[in-house]
């Protein structure tokens, strides 16, 4: 493997999947033991090279001896293509390249909802906000938690009528709605940080209930044995907005509607 010197890779160092992937490029040799540094304790010697803001949003990847800078997915591929040229073609092949970097957006613009930071309302200099790539993630999020709770609603029909096929749907995206209404009211200047973090939080639940869906494929699991899985889960869900919504400042307000509107829509189901 071929190692990319004289690059320095700047990343957020409160973004824990920021740290941990450059991390990754200098333990594995593909950059310098030295080749990554914070954009929050920039060196010196590149501060002049380096759009601050563009580099907050794209990672950036600063050629030390020529001073181009690489930003965003062109910086991975800079480093990826450095150690294995076999990749070069795809990385320069131009649709290819386009789709990583809208790809790239999405991930970095929501990066602060997936992964909070604990700090970061202390930093001088935060990620832009793109309503755009919020309102995608939200649009996938619901999508994708909607599918696998439909799914899952056949394991607990012995508790749960099954209902309209498009039922959990209608109850992820009522769930957005309602969480929207009342931040709007509260706190109208986090609503789409709240939302994202929210988002984020039903999505993970969704993942956690996919080992069990996979395990129905292969044996039949009992209905109350898929019903405490989805009551554990909505536990885990239920800390973990009570832990977001603090480092939100957002009090326990929006924990409570949460939990209220999860209740009555129950309620509704089973009557």
């Amino acid at each position: 493997m071929k190692t990319l010197s004289n690059h320095i890779i700047l990343y957020d160092a409160e973004c824990p999947m920021c740290k941990m992937y450059t991390n990754a490029f200098t333990q594995t040799g593909m950059l310098d033991v030295n080749g990554r540094a914070s954009y929050q304790n920039m060196p010196h010697a590149v501060c002049p090279m380096v759009d601050m803001q563009r580099a907050v949003n794209e990672i950036a990847l600063v050629n030390t001896e020529t001073g181009r800078v690489y930003y965003g997915v062109d910086s991975v591929f800079k480093i990826i293509g450095n150690s294995f040229p076999v990749f070069k073609p795809v990385f320069n092949f131009a649709p290819f390249l386009w789709f990583m970097r809208k790809v790239y957006a999405f991930i970095s613009y929501n990066r602060r909802v997936i992964i909070p930071a604990s700090n970061s309302e202390n930093s001088t200099i935060q990620p832009a906000f793109k309503l755009k790539y919020r309102i995608a993630f939200l649009l996938l999020t619901w999508l994708a938690v909607g599918g696998i709770l439909t799914l899952y609603a056949h394991h607990l029909t012995q508790f749960v009528p099954i209902g309209n096929p498009l039922r959990e749907f209608y109850i992820c995206g009522g769930q957005v709605v309602f969480q929207g209404i009342v931040i709007s009211i509260y706190m109208p200047v986090k609503r789409w940080e709240y939302l994202g973090n929210m988002m984020t939080i039903s999505f993970a639940g969704a993942l956690l209930l996919m080992p069990v869906l996979l395990l129905a494929q292969f044996i039949a699991l009992n209905a109350i044995i898929c019903t405490l899985c989805f009551l554990a889960v909505a536990g885990l869900m239920f800390l973990e907005h009570i832990r977001r919504a603090k480092l939100l400042h957002l009090g326990w307000l929006l924990t409570v509607t949460w939990v209220v509107y999860r209740l009555l829509i129950l309620a509704v189901i089973l009557i």
